[in-house]
């Protein structure tokens, strides 16, 4: 029998306690990867169902959201058009797609991306618009009241066109850098700083405008609802 002292007794009670610790904060997060290539809707979430529909096209499915005046009201001043992806809540993530401007060209055309969700009050989002000022072509946080621009760089606008583009964001939690790369991926066109919401759903569509998406991927940090 070992001595309450001895080496095997030692090692016996900071086992004990290493395993107590696990259990009593246990990981909240995971790495996940997962691409939607839009045969179906299923895992999708829209604000307004009826502005949202799959649609074929020479190079695949399509993600389409056609209807410009959305039913949706949202509780504060921000996008009309929203797509929930229903899962994954992430944290720490790069988020890449395809998205297709189907709106005839203006000053303010655009396509928007969204993450962090918390409710329909709670959100980030990036507004890729055609020419910059405070409320377009910007990254911007919703947090109980009407959008606020949270940029630290952008570019005089995005460049529009009909044609598909390449989108990426990428967010780290730790100290709060938000980046959005558009077809470039070596330089990013626009940057933010904030950790106000640390984790969310991600999501697709404009302000008040038509898209199409296609070929989305994300990976990243799986987070778990914690209360």
């Amino acid at each position: 029998m070992a001595s309450p002292t001895s080496p095997q007794t030692v090692f016996l009670i900071l086992f004990s306690l290493l395993f107590a610790s696990l259990l009593a904060e246990p990981l909240v997060a995971d790495e996940i990867q997962l691409d939607d290539t839009f045969k179906t809707t299923k895992n999708w979430e829209p604000t307004d169902p009826s502005a949202w529909k799959l649609k074929k096209s020479e190079s695949g499915p399509v993600y389409s959201q056609f209807k410009k005046r959305s039913n949706y009201k949202p509780p504060h001043r921000s996008p009309l058009n929203i797509s929930w992806r229903k899962e994954p809540l992430v944290s720490d993530f790069q988020l890449d797609v395809e998205v297709l401007s189907t709106h005839p060209d203006y000053g303010h055309r655009d396509a928007c991306l969204f993450f962090g969700f918390q409710d329909p009050a709670h959100f980030y989002y990036v507004h890729l618009g055609k020419k910059t000022d405070d409320h377009a072509n910007q990254i911007f946080i919703v947090n109980g009241k009407p959008r606020t621009k949270i940029s630290t760089k952008t570019t005089p606008g995005t460049n529009w066109d009909d044609k598909w583009h390449k989108v990426r964001i990428v967010r780290r939690v730790s100290d709060g850098v938000i980046e959005v790369y558009y077809d470039d991926m070596s330089k990013p066109i626009m940057t933010a700083k904030d950790a106000t919401f640390k984790s969310g759903r991600v999501g697709l569509g404009s302000f008040d405008d038509t898209t199409d998406w296609r070929n989305f991927r994300i990976k990243g940090q799986l987070a778990k609802p914690t209360k």
